[in-house]
């Protein structure tokens, strides 16, 4: 079976406050990331879904549960909204295709984006010529971090979060890189998450998905942030970034 390394420096997690501001223009080696807790959102919702295109109202009509149709609604507009801030187009028109996986770009100019979402927040980051990924969570969200860890997680990293004072938030900082890093290559979910080693500064590791193989970057760099008391969020790029701007609704 054919194998490759992947080295993956990891830091964090680290306390950030965002920033109310207008966001500059991106530069090159730099970052902004766009946190939003649905709250925040939800008084613009006609607005938001106004900017949506036809497939995307689409798929909103399909969700079985209100508050899921909420979530991508707002998500998708605020996400149209912010591309036409940095890109110049009308959020409306922003035209965006899909990877192999169904990550998706837009396939004109130089910028870069990955949106994600949790059950009351939704997060944005944007850059230029570099495949990156985000993942947010909520602290607050149910689950089996025994049960899940043991599946997906090195021994390494279920002792590191038994270790922990506070072991579910350890599970998900842990989680959100392992998302991130996937989402960064345009794979989106593998099986084999125990592949992905991601509790040290510098995870040295050697891996076989044919895909992952394929689409992965050399070495990933993942920074990890606590948000308010309630929100963690990981973000992962192919190089070392010169920063990172983390900006609110």
């Amino acid at each position: 079976m054919a194998s490759r390394p992947l080295v993956i420096h990891c830091s964090g997690p680290d306390h950030r406050d965002v920033l109310r501001a207008e966001p500059p223009a991106i530069r090159p080696g730099t970052c902004s990331v766009h946190f939003a807790e649905l709250a925040e959102l939800r008084q613009r919702r006609e607005n938001l879904y106004d900017l949506l295109d036809e497939k995307e109202r689409e798929r909103a009509a399909r969700f079985k549960f209100e508050v899921d149709r909420e979530r991508y609604v707002l998500g998708h507009g605020w996400m149209r909204e912010l591309l036409g801030h940095y890109t110049g187009v009308p959020p409306k028109d922003i035209v965006a295709e899909r990877g192999r996986f169904g990550k998706p770009y837009l396939p004109n100019g130089r910028l870069t984006f990955n949106l994600s979402d949790t059950k009351d927040a939704v997060v944005l980051a944007v850059a230029l010529d570099m495949d990156l990924g985000v993942d947010v969570e909520t602290v607050d969200r149910r689950v089996d971090h025994n049960a899940v860890g043991a599946h997906y997680f090195t021994p390494e990293e279920q002792e590191h979060i038994a270790r922990s004072d506070d072991a579910k938030r350890a599970f998900l900082e842990l989680w959100t890189r392992k998302e991130a890093v996937l989402k960064a290559s345009g794979v989106g979910i593998m099986d084999d998450l125990r592949s992905l080693r991601v509790d040290q500064a510098v995870n040295k590791l050697t891996i076989a998905h044919p895909e992952f193989i394929a689409l992965a970057a050399p070495e990933y760099h993942v920074r990890t942030w606590r948000i308010g008391p309630a929100h963690l969020i990981s973000l992962a790029t192919p190089m070392p970034l010169e920063h990172v701007l983390l900006f609110g609704a």
